[in-house]
């Protein structure tokens, strides 16, 4: 037998042996008594267990009751009370209650300017005179035709009465004469045009022309604001649609003018919802009269020079005045200016004496809110055991059943699955 083979037999008789052997032992009995003088195994003796041997409570021991679980650690907070407001906070722009450009109705030479930069102008004041020279002639050529078919209608109407002429030249000079002061009219149209007034009392910009311009119909001559009163646009979320109101007051903050609060009142709402931002257009309305900034007052320019004509034949005396009639008056703006930007608060309610808790004291259950109050363990009869010293056990309450004066948990309420835990303070912020 080579050495291979023999070396092979000698592991395979060897892992035999051990394979007997633990098998033997595994079928062995334990020897839990003393051997007798016949060397046989003896069965143990049953024997009480004594005090000392005996299991505590809590211990963890095979059939021994559960001992009292160990307080949960928890933070505290007092249930206070104060003032709830139910607002919802947004930012807007300031805009002018009325803001025009001005400009030119036809194209003319600019002779006369009736204001300042930056001045306050009373509504019909004259800002801007084009010159009116060549309709001033148009008006007087007007005016004389509306003599002769005066004229002309007069003499028919005698004739007619003495039966000279037939009715038919009587009612030809009538349609002569209507045509005529026609003609009149639209030449002192055109000739009121030239002369461009402030549709309302407010404060004038920056202007950007200069007499002897010559400016076209439609050009940017001024800008003319009413600052007595501003505008405040701003937008709510949705939701808050059933809430906002006409006539309801918001509070205004801007940015520029720090420490103070404006009072608006909403004017109008957008019955519209943006699609992209889900959500509505409002404008309230923010008086401005009075205040820190005043501007100054503008008198108006001295009327071009004319050549020197009759009083019943100049144009003021012909053309009737323009049926507009002014009669604000503007006072002086405040400190607010149009494009600020604002911080609104929208108030909807205000709840006086209302209990409140931390946010994070809040466990929503069932969709209902809870909190966790932190109570005296006779509060919850059916607590349970507890470990000694215990002060404080857990009771799950409604919000709305608080009351000033108790602490909730506002950490750790995870672990708190049932009233009557026992509770152990970490830190306490009443």
């Amino acid at each position: 037998m080579s050495t291979l083979h023999k070396n092979t037999f000698i592991a395979l008789i060897a892992l035999a042996i051990a394979a007997g052997g633990g098998w033997w032992y595994m079928r062995k009995p334990p020897v839990t008594g003393g051997q007798g003088a016949s060397g046989s195994l003896v069965a143990p003796k049953a024997t009480a267990p004594s005090a000392a041997s005996s299991t505590a409570p809590g211990a963890g021991a095979p059939g021994a009751p559960p001992g009292p679980p160990r307080a949960m650690g928890v933070e505290l907070a007092a249930v206070e009370t104060s003032s709830l407001r139910d607002d919802a906070q947004t930012i807007g722009t300031l805009k002018s209650r009325q803001s025009t450009m001005v400009r030119p109705e036809v194209a003319g030479r600019v002779v006369a300017l009736g204001f300042s930069d930056g001045s306050q102008v009373r509504g019909g004041q004259m800002l801007v005179q084009l010159d009116d020279t060549l309709q001033r002639a148009e008006i007087q050529q007007s005016q004389a035709q509306v003599s002769i078919a005066q004229a002309n209608h007069r003499r028919n109407q005698e004739l007619v009465a003495q039966n000279f002429i037939a009715q038919r030249a009587l009612d030809e000079s009538q349609a002569s004469l209507q045509v005529a002061q026609a003609q009149l009219s639209l030449t002192c149209a055109r000739w009121q045009r030239m002369r461009i007034l402030a549709p309302y009392s407010g404060t004038v910009g920056i202007r950007t022309v200069n007499i002897g311009d010559f400016v076209k119909d439609g050009a940017d001559l001024v800008n003319l604001e009413d600052l007595s009163a501003l505008y405040v646009d701003f937008r709510l979320p949705e939701r808050f649609q059933d809430k906002v109101s006409l006539r309801q007051t918001v509070e205004v903050q801007v940015d520029a003018i720090s420490g103070r609060n404006f009072q608006a009142r909403i004017e109008a709402i957008d019955p519209l919802i943006d699609a992209n931002g889900r959500s509505i257009s409002v404008r309230a309305l923010l008086s401005n009269v009075g205040g820190s900034v005043k501007g100054k007052t503008s008198e108006p320019a001295a009327p071009m020079a004319k050549p020197p004509t009759g009083a019943s034949n100049s144009a003021e005396a012909i053309c009737p005045p323009s049926p507009a009639v002014y009669t604000d008056k503007g006072g002086s703006p405040g400190p607010l200016r149009p494009g600020m930007f604002a911080r609104v608060n929208a108030l909807f309610a205000l709840k006086q004496a209302a209990l409140s808790v931390p946010e994070e004291a809040i466990v929503p259950m069932g969709g209902k809110q809870f909190v966790i109050k932190a109570v005296a363990p006779e509060q919850v009869p059916d607590h349970g055991p507890l470990p000694p010293e215990t002060k404080l056990v857990s009771k799950l309450t409604e919000v709305k059943l608080g009351s000033r004066g108790d602490s909730v948990v506002i950490a750790g309420q995870h672990r708190l699955q049932k009233d009557g835990t026992g509770l152990r303070v970490v830190e306490n912020r009443n």
